[in-house]
């Protein structure tokens, strides 16, 4: 028998994933963040990106588009609060490309440091889902 570790993915509407995985990968700040059960434990910020889960006797990993949230990690359970949470498969690739490029035409014309900050925010926001969707296309 492996070991494994409980995930909880949670947004603020829903619970996104809950169930038992044999390794996961998340987007931390300063990159992404391999978990193993047994793992020390650790609360970090995450960043907008896809959580990548190993489901024990599935092949493909199941993937979950975050916009950013909190990432804790206890031996035998990792919890993610995300700010918003997708399954992977749900993302709208049309609204993706619609949410850049009106993100790039804020980073174009903001008038002050705080709407910078938003544009560069929802930008990235769009760039992590067009992410999540390209590795759900078939190769």
């Amino acid at each position: 028998m492996s070991l494994r570790v409980h995930v909880d993915v949670v947004s603020a509407e829903e619970l996104i994933f809950s169930g038992q995985t044999d390794f996961a990968v998340f987007p931390g700040e300063s990159g992404e963040l391999g978990i193993y059960p047994r793992h020390t434990p650790l609360l970090t910020r995450i960043k907008p990106g896809t959580v990548r889960l190993k489901i024990p006797d599935r092949e493909e990993y199941e993937l979950v588009y975050v916009s950013g949230g909190m990432l804790e990690v206890q031996p035998a359970l990792i919890t993610v609060l995300a700010d918003t949470a997708v399954r992977a498969a749900d993302l709208d690739e049309a609204k993706a490309v619609e949410a850049k490029r009106h993100a790039e035409e804020l980073l174009q014309n903001h008038t002050s440091d705080v709407g910078l900050a938003a544009a560069e925010a929802e930008l990235a926001q769009a760039v992590a889902q067009l992410a999540a969707i390209k590795r759900l296309r078939p190769r």
